[in-house]
């Protein structure tokens, strides 16, 4: 409790700060590594398998990464993502990981204290952010070592815990504990705050703020602002602290600059049909486990409907399988779409993930399959859920068709919860007059920097800019922190 409320006087009293971010998953993290002060150059007689990155990297391997024109860096690289920072990064760190290689990272970390920019990572979760809120034993889509953050590789950590990789792969819990390892040897826990919500963030006017707090501004930021180009304009973070007796503490921070790193987790899709605000309808395979938990469902009871053809819907599929809960599993798409994720994973390397699209694919309605307690409805849609738990389907030849369940989970994917920006943010997206959404309609961003093209000072990071994997956010944090690093005059000459 004394360290919960020193905590909480040090947000009411420290009311400035450089940078504030959104979000303590490993955007968060990677981005409060590089501006604490931990810089990465390039290694010196490292090999790097791309021979033009390696000239370019070897023409000036005094000057840091982050001091470097990144655009120039990135010209030409190819890979698994759309962000030219993030396949910098990328390939910096595994230079050759998408062919099967394991060559060591070609960075070498130093830590530069006087390059330090004092800022503040708040979130709801411990530090991880939305890994503690997956089921533990759910084993991640991404190769193990592909969640590693920078200098402290994930394999290595999982070896001190006398332990390997599943399959290549590693468990959500495994994942959380290592981000929560991560902070606490690397020495960034005193810039998070932990079991905050932010409520709102706005714009105002500098001198808008009370002569006290101007004060402490003033003596807070002559390290980060340059006197005499001080901004008339600073975003004002508002939210509230829970204290153990659950309590809700309001504060006030003010930011010249904002990083939003919320990521997609908090706010899943519905599909807008009559009932499903209804009791037994889910939007969380959480709510499958917790009924596994208190026997609501079992092998004697109706079947679970699963609405979805994603990774999430496969995971709660295949844990109703494993506790031999019947399911109906219900999807818009052709099991042969091309769009659908189980056509674009390996065989070899996803197994589980394959066995659940066989299961789609043999286990019709129309067609008995091999696989016990498991119906596939493809190219079907819900028209409704009732009050008897009966729920209405239609084909798409328009036939419909009622079936008694249990409970319902909708796991059709999830957007950014964003209710603390005006309008939900939807001025920051792409699309401009639509909700911002991960794969279809991002925030905006300068390719180079993360500065959100509608709001100078305010950067996106992660899902919220449309970079969905660990190993490609890190790249996002890399051009972010040298944005602010530029910014906060910084570089060295």
């Amino acid at each position: 409790l004394e360290t919960l409320l020193k905590e909480l006087l040090y947000l009411q009293n420290y009311k400035f700060f450089s940078i504030f971010f959104s979000g303590n998953g490993p955007s968060g993290i990677c981005l409060s590594y590089l501006l604490s002060g931990y810089t990465p150059y390039f290694k010196r007689h490292s090999l790097h398998p791309h021979p033009i990155l390696q000239r370019k990297m070897e023409e000036a391997p005094e000057v840091s990464v982050l001091d470097q024109d990144l655009e120039y860096l990135s010209e030409g690289l190819e890979g698994r993502s759309h962000s030219p920072v993030a396949l910098l990064f990328d390939t910096l760190q595994r230079p050759d990981t998408d062919f099967g290689g394991t060559e060591e990272s070609v960075l070498t970390w130093w830590h530069e204290p006087d390059r330090a920019i004092p800022h503040l990572v708040l979130g709801r979760n411990a530090p991880g952010g939305a890994w503690h809120s997956i089921e533990g034993s759910m084993v991640t889509l991404s190769r193990g070592e592909w969640m590693g953050l920078p200098d402290l590789p994930f394999k290595d950590w999982l070896k001190q815990k006398r332990r390997g990789l599943r399959n290549n792969r590693a468990t959500a819990e495994d994942i959380a504990q290592y981000y929560q390892h991560y902070v606490m040897k690397k020495g960034l826990q005193k810039n998070f705050r932990c079991g905050t919500v932010v409520t709102s963030v706005r714009k105002v006017s500098a001198e808008s703020i009370s002569s006290h707090t101007q004060k402490d501004l003033q003596e807070d930021t002559d390290s980060f602002w340059n006197s005499n180009e001080q901004s008339t304009e600073v975003f004002q973070v508002d939210g509230f602290f829970k204290t153990v007796e659950g309590d809700k503490e309001p504060f006030s921070i003010y930011a010249e600059n904002v990083v939003l790193a919320t990521g997609t987790y908090d706010n899943p899709t519905w599909l807008g049909v009559k009932g499903e605000n209804l009791s037994y309808v889910h939007h969380q395979l959480s709510a499958l486990e917790e009924a596994v938990k208190n026997n609501s469902v079992g092998i004697m009871s109706d079947p679970v409907l699963i609405v979805g053809a994603g990774l999430t819907a496969a995971d709660a599929i295949l844990f109703a399988h494993h506790c031999n809960i019947p399911v109906i599993h219900a999807f818009r798409r052709r099991v042969g779409d091309p769009g659908l994720i189980f056509n674009q994973l390996p065989k070899m390397m996803y197994p589980e993930y394959h066995k659940v699209h066989q299961m789609m694919k043999e286990q019709t309605a129309a067609c008995a399959g091999p696989y016990e307690h498991y119906i596939s409805l493809p190219e079907h849609h819900v028209l409704s859920f009732g009050k008897d738990k009966k729920c209405i389907l239609q084909d798409k030849n328009g036939c419909q068709k009622a079936y008694k369940i249990s409970m319902a989970l909708v796991l059709t994917g999830s957007n950014p919860n964003l209710s603390f920006l005006p309008n939900d943010g939807t001025y920051l997206a792409v699309v401009s007059d639509q909700p911002v959404n991960p794969k279809r309609n991002p925030i905006d961003v300068d390719p180079f920097t993360y500065e959100c093209s509608q709001e100078k000072g305010l950067y996106a990071l992660g899902p919220l800019a449309g970079d969905n994997f660990v190993r490609f956010v890190q790249g996002g944090a890399l051009a972010v922190a040298s944005s602010l690093l530029k910014k906060a005059n910084k570089n060295p000459p």
